[in-house]
């Protein structure tokens, strides 16, 4: 496995997965994810930095714009809607992405208040995406997919 944070640039076509799920207010899930996909042969892209510039009132362009080139880099997107928040961005990332042939992975903690929106919208956008609801079960799906 090889691991990128923002702001680190992905600049070659690699076998990657972008980690999309929320950041803010919610629990570091992506150090969870990067354990469990840690014997892959993946490129993980995680948008969590492990010290954000608070201070840096550039720092949230610089986050979204990585978070927008990475997306559109990454082989593979990775969604993961946890229960501390609604998750809006990550809602608005999975409508988007939804809409494209890219490989998508969702998994859903069970307590995430919007649990039967994403699974409604995905089956009716994304038939051929399997909902989970562990990480545990989101990084075996991603494994079975592996090149």
């Amino acid at each position: 496995m090889r691991y990128l944070e923002c702001p680190e640039r992905l600049d070659q076509d690699e076998n990657s997965v972008f980690l999309a799920g929320g950041i803010s207010g919610c629990a570091d899930w992506q150090a969870e994810m990067v354990e469990l996909l840690r014997d892959t042969d993946y490129t993980i892209l995680n948008p969590r930095r492990k010290n954000f510039p608070m201070d840096d009132a550039s720092a949230a362009q610089t986050q979204i714009t990585w978070e927008y080139d990475h997306l559109r880099k990454a082989e593979k997107i990775l969604f993961w809607f946890s229960p501390e928040t609604l998750n809006p961005v990550v809602l608005y990332e999975l409508g988007a992405w939804s809409m494209t042939e890219k490989p998508l992975f969702v998994g859903v903690h069970p307590d995430y208040q919007r649990r039967r929106d994403v699974e409604i919208q995905t089956a009716l956008a994304r038939p051929d995406v399997q909902i989970v609801y562990s990480l545990a079960d989101l990084a075996a799906q991603v494994k079975r997919n592996s090149k």
